[in-house]
């Protein structure tokens, strides 16, 4: 009988120590990797600084954290990406915003973010671009960030920018030739939203006027500065800062679909 009870024992044992590594396994499987991309521009003029706006990259980020998902940061300079000023004045700053500058993680690896052009898309689950107008400058003629959306989509991955970001979409083509952006519905920040914040003297070109003339169906909120996010395929696309956690939630939905 005790030997019968001590087999009984063993085997149980047995199965839940497979069950467990079982477990770990499906948890290891599930773990999403995400590349995010920042500028690395800083100075449109003397007096006129931009960069990263903290609030697009901070709510995606600790979104896509607190779902179990493994970021990675790049830029096209690699080291340290610089923030748009106005984006952490009292104006502007969210509590994301806060809760970044005040994680040592966090803003340890926006100081140091590792060169746009070492990375592979093959290496991530999908890609995310954070706005600020600094992306209007340093990511539409930038080959590696070109190179890098095009290999996404071809290994048909999510693709998620928003606000001045999707400006990285300017130059991208299929592999047919034609631009990535033609008959895509897509969203980023509008005209109108350009010209009521005052902001025209950050931008090189209108992003509204640059997806439209790409052939993209654009998209925008029926207030300013309001949530709105679309996504056609596995391209998303958010229009302003006020949607960057509405953004990271359809890219994560996309991840878990996958």
């Amino acid at each position: 009988m005790k030997t019968k009870i001590k087999y009984v024992t063993a085997l149980m044992a047995l199965i839940a120590l497979a069950f467990s590594g079982m477990t770990v396994s499906a948890q290891t499987k599930k773990a999403k990797k995400v590349l995010i991309v920042v500028t690395s521009f800083e100075t449109v003029s003397a007096d006129i600084k931009t960069g990263l706006w903290m609030e697009e990259f901070a709510a995606p980020y600790y979104y896509l954290v607190e779902h179990g998902v493994q970021v990675t940061i790049a830029s096209p300079k690699g080291g340290k990406t610089p923030i748009d000023p106005a984006s952490i004045n009292e104006q502007f700053i969210t509590p994301a915003s806060k809760r970044l500058l005040s994680d040592p993680e966090g803003k340890g690896k926006l100081d140091n973010t590792i060169k746009l052009s070492t990375v592979k898309a093959k290496d991530y689950d999908a890609v995310f671009y954070p706005g600020g107008h600094g992306p209007l400058w340093d990511m539409p003629d930038n080959t590696a960030s070109i190179a890098l959306i095009q290999s996404f989509v071809e290994q048909q991955k999510p693709t998620a920018f928003v606000c001045h970001s999707a400006a990285a979409l300017k130059n991208v083509k299929t592999k047919n030739g034609e631009y990535l952006l033609k008959g895509k519905t897509v969203t980023g920040y509008s005209n109108d939203e350009e010209i009521a914040g005052q902001t025209s003297n950050k931008a090189p070109f209108s992003l509204e006027d640059m997806l439209k003339g790409r052939g993209a169906d654009y998209k925008k909120a029926s207030e300013k500065w309001t949530s709105f996010a679309v996504q056609d395929g596995l391209l998303i696309t958010g229009e302003n800062p006020a949607s960057s956690e509405a953004t990271a939630e359809k890219l994560v939905a996309a991840l878990n679909a996958k």
